[in-house]
């Protein structure tokens, strides 16, 4: 469960720093000027000046990056006209523990998020209905609600405690819109108690909340993009890019662990755990389903559970350009994927130059012809796309091969990829 708050200290209100300028919330954030190195593997594709570019050569330092315990405050919101119906307790309980046991899993142990809930609401000066709350929302309203909030919560906190700031409304306001949970960039970072925030999660999930939601929001605070395509009336499909096979697709996703690729750039997978793929020749190697991790039981091909997986290869990549790559993976159903549809080896696209929301990864079928699960997938076409053991399949536009030839008898996939 999370932890209470420290003691906290008083301060007057003008410790919060802000001006419209800094308010002024921008749907990305430039690259910095000095970056951190990660990897110089060959197929680590050049991170781009796309918004949450899918690039691995370096980490965008103006994100906190998940490899060690961050700490993050959920600060509750009321309105004056609203009495909330719900307490702080419970809507911590929406996002907690399974916010936090999401990334443990999926990070093999290698991060954990601690949350730190206040026990009371905070009053907002103004009426819910004042801030137009809305997915598209005004920049104004917008500005208005953040400095509101961190003007009234700053005599609560102490934000140079957080590497995480969670705003989260009073969902039975009459203003809130549980369509408009996301993630605030600011292009100029807001200053309260001697530190820059230049993020915010602002909440205004119903109660109960959507599955995964608030992880999926988390995982744009670690520069991880939006992989579902929005249409443009709104209307139609929105997961046909990645389907259940990323939380960034979907936080209903039957199989919501985060790709390879996003665990790569994440920093959680060694550089050992990641194969190149190169020349022209055919390349053998044995993939471990990817939510496999230290003490993670896994079914083994002969149905017995295995817990001898974990630190070997999870990523196998083939460069296909400058800003391109062909990615594969085995997926199972283990840790975050204990609900997938189908099991075997998943192939995806990965575009660097592509923004957030734009395609930056798409999941290629393996059976275009059959889908799976409509009753629970989000996407049923895509439910069954990996390639399965005997199968062969050439992807299509690039002629690169994999044959899944077998498992071994603690669950790993042997596979077979020959370049085109």
């Amino acid at each position: 469960m999370p932890r209470p708050l420290p003691r906290p200290r008083l301060r007057k209100p003008a410790a919060v720093l802000t001006t419209m300028s800094a308010l002024a919330a921008t749907s990305f954030i430039g690259a910095p000027s000095v970056a951190e190195s990660f990897s110089a593997a060959p197929c680590a594709l050049e991170r781009t000046d796309a918004h949450h570019s899918e690039g691995v050569s370096t980490w965008n330092a103006a994100y906190p990056k998940p490899t060690r315990s961050l700490d993050a405050v959920l600060v509750f919101l009321s309105f004056p006209d609203a009495e909330p119906l719900t307490t702080p307790q419970e809507l911590t309980a929406d996002h907690f523990p399974a916010t936090s046991d999401f990334f443990q899993r999926a990070s093999y142990g290698r991060f954990t998020l601690r949350p730190h809930a206040l026990r009371q609401w905070i009053t907002m000066p103004r009426a819910s209905t004042a801030y137009a709350i809305r997915r598209d929302w005004n920049a104004a309203h917008r500005a208005a609600y953040l400095r509101d909030a961190l003007a009234a919560a700053d005599r609560e906190v102490d934000f140079s405690a957080y590497d995480v700031v969670y705003f989260v409304a009073d969902p039975d306001a009459p203003g809130v819109d549980s369509d408009a949970t996301k993630v605030v960039n600011l292009d100029v970072p807001l200053r309260a108690d001697g530190t820059d925030i230049r993020r915010f999660v602002t909440v205004f999930e119903k109660h109960p909340p959507d599955r995964l939601v608030l992880a999926h929001e988390t995982g744009h605070v670690f520069d991880l993009p939006d992989l579902y395509h929005r249409p443009v009336d709104g209307a139609g499909d929105w997961d046909t890019h990645v389907g259940d096979w990323d939380l960034m697709g979907s936080q209903f996703g039957l199989a919501p662990d985060l790709f390879a690729w996003h665990k790569w750039k994440l920093g959680w997978l060694e550089p050992r755990q990641v194969t190149c793929v190169r020349g022209t020749g055919p390349v053998r190697l044995t993939l471990e389903p990817l939510g496999a991790g230290p003490g993670v039981p896994v079914t083994g091909a002969a149905g017995a559970p295995s817990f001898g997986l974990g630190r070997g290869t999870k990523l196998a990549v083939v460069r296909t350009g400058a800003d391109s790559a062909l990615a594969f993976e085995a997926r199972g159903s283990v840790g975050n994927d204990a609900a997938a549809c189908r099991s075997g080896v998943l192939v995806y696209r990965v575009n660097s130059s592509a923004v957030s929301g734009g395609g930056p990864v798409e999941v290629i079928d393996a059976h275009p012809d059959t889908d799976a699960c409509w009753e629970t997938s989000v996407y049923p076409p895509l439910a069954d796309a990996p390639v399965d053991v005997g199968e062969t399949f050439t992807v299509p536009g690039d002629g690169v091969r994999v044959e899944v030839e077998g498992r071994t008898p603690a669950g790993a996939w042997t596979v077979r990829i020959v370049p085109a």
